[in-house]
């Protein structure tokens, strides 16, 4: 979980500062609707009307005025030859979730660089996502959804159990991060019992989510449905072993909406293709064609689309515009990245 600063920003932009699109080619169209563009104009002086995708590609004079970059998807990469065509950056506002990919070592050691990022408006459609998944998982409707279609609704389709349905059902998310807590607030209303393990996260603050604190071993053993919610750092790859899957419930249900790298996707495979448990996997690496998974029918295999898609990235636009107005006004961006924990954020 990011922390958010509440300082007011050290160095003012100028009402309508120079900024450059710096993204891939034409996701710019997709993020900002219409009305959201004509805004965006208001509040800078776009330097370039296209977007940006190689900064060594802009003008040395262009790239001398350039005081903010809206970046997005595709960004090129900031470094320090970049930094230092640009001696007027004071602000990197992200219209995306992570800036691990493209933003330097270079911008973190410049204090008068503010980064901010639309990551918070980007978990929305995640945890509405992870909300939809959980509930349907505790109807167990992926494996009631394969028998029904192999008995052609004929008598011997499965049968519901006393495991079966959301009513006191238990849900453990791993990761206190945006999309951990925005799932846990949507959870609320359900009569449901939820868990959540996270480190840097106190019993106190968990609670205030409507969960309770555990350790990640009680999360597997104990969640009908688990949930990942844990950002992708060095620290957290291969979290998730053969021994924590070993531990969940005959019939319970994994949701991965997070990385591939955090799981032994090796043991995940073996319990899937065993039939014993079942999941929900938006993120993977890249399956084979011949891979067991495509045919395991209590597998929900979905292609990344938790996160904002379509119409879901006006949000993201909308939140760079809030930004930027905070910026112009010289206070300091709402969801400003925070350096001291750039090692447990993606």
């Amino acid at each position: 979980m990011i922390t958010q600063h509440t300082q007011p920003a050290q160095h003012a932009l100028p009402a309508r500062p120079a900024a450059l699109l710096a993204m891939s080619g034409g996701l710019d169209a997709e993020l900002f609707a219409p009305d959201q563009r004509r805004r965006l104009d208001e509040l800078v002086s776009l330097l370039a009307e296209e977007v940006v995708s190689d900064l060594s590609a802009v003008p040395t004079s262009v790239a001398a005025q350039v005081e903010i970059l809206v970046t997005g998807w595709g960004a090129p990469r900031i470094d320090a030859e970049a930094l230092e065509r640009m001696p007027r950056l004071r602000a990197i506002v992200h219209t995306a979730g992570t800036v691990a990919s493209f933003v330097g070592q270079a911008v973190w050691e410049r204090e008068d660089i503010t980064v901010c990022s639309a990551a918070q408006a980007n978990a929305v459609p995640v945890a509405e996502y992870t909300l939809a998944q959980i509930l349907l998982a505790g109807k167990r409707s992926l494996a009631r959804s394969a028998d029904y279609r192999r008995a052609r609704g004929r008598e011997g389709a499965w049968t519901a159990t006393g495991e079966t349905g959301n009513y006191g059902a238990v849900v453990g998310l791993i990761g206190a991060s945006r999309t951990g807590r925005l799932t846990a607030e949507r959870l609320q209303p359900f009569d449901l019992e939820v868990l959540m393990c996270d480190p840097f996260a106190g019993a106190d603050e968990i609670a205030a989510l409507g969960a309770r604190k555990v350790e990640l071993e009680e999360i597997f053993r104990a969640g009908d449905v688990v949930s990942l919610h844990a950002p992708d750092v060095p620290s957290t790859r291969g979290m998730i072993t053969r021994e924590h899957f070993a531990l969940m419930q005959d019939g319970s249900t994994f949701i991965n909406t997070a990385r591939p790298a955090l799981v032994d996707e090796g043991a995940l495979r073996e319990e899937l293709v065993s039939g014993r448990i079942s999941a929900v996997l938006d993120v993977h690496d890249d399956l084979a064609a011949d891979d067991p998974l495509w045919d395991v029918p209590t597998v929900e295999l979905t292609p990344h689309i938790a996160g904002s898609q379509g119409n879901e990235l006006h949000r993201m636009a909308e939140n760079t515009l809030e930004e930027l107005v905070r910026l112009t006004r010289g206070e300091l961006p709402r969801h400003a990245l925070d350096r001291s924990r750039l090692d447990i954020t993606a």
